[in-house]
């Protein structure tokens, strides 16, 4: 994985039956301070992202670790930033839910984590819970405390 030296860009190529495709994470400041958006799909020949494409590249699991490392990386340079991140359809966020779900005791360890509800008055956050439906998910390196 290739890092921009800012450590706001992210390059990795995913692998398999289709090919080998470049894959670009993005974080993206927000309007509210210290809250980036968190954007990753494939690398169109005229530099932008498709995040609604499906690669079918037998490597999902890899592609979201690799995002995964990706957002650790991206906090530990920016402890204090707030990552949010939805899916482009319904169902890749729910994807996402599965994913936090299934790793949710590991992230727990370093992260804090919620789940977002959006509203035409805003976004409102809650921690975390399995199995509940959100519209996104914010999550935030934990403070560590050196004594």
């Amino acid at each position: 994985m290739y890092s921009s030296e800012d450590g706001l860009e992210y390059e990795f190529i995913s692998m398999g039956p289709n090919g080998t495709i470049t894959i670009i994470i993005q974080f993206l400041e927000t309007s509210d301070p210290g809250v980036y958006n968190l954007a990753f799909g494939n690398l169109l020949p005229n530099g932008n992202i498709d995040d609604k494409v499906k690669n079918a590249n037998d490597d999902r699991n890899k592609v979201l670790a690799t995002i995964a490392m990706a957002i650790f990386a991206f906090t530990l340079k920016y402890p204090g930033a707030h990552v949010f991140f939805t899916g482009s359809t319904p169902e890749r966020t729910r994807l996402y839910r599965m994913a936090l779900t299934i790793n949710l005791a590991e992230l727990s360890a370093d992260f804090d984590i919620f789940g977002v509800h959006i509203s035409r008055f805003g976004y409102c956050t809650e921690k975390f819970e399995k199995n509940k439906t959100y519209q996104g998910f914010l999550i935030k390196r934990k403070t560590i405390l050196n004594l």
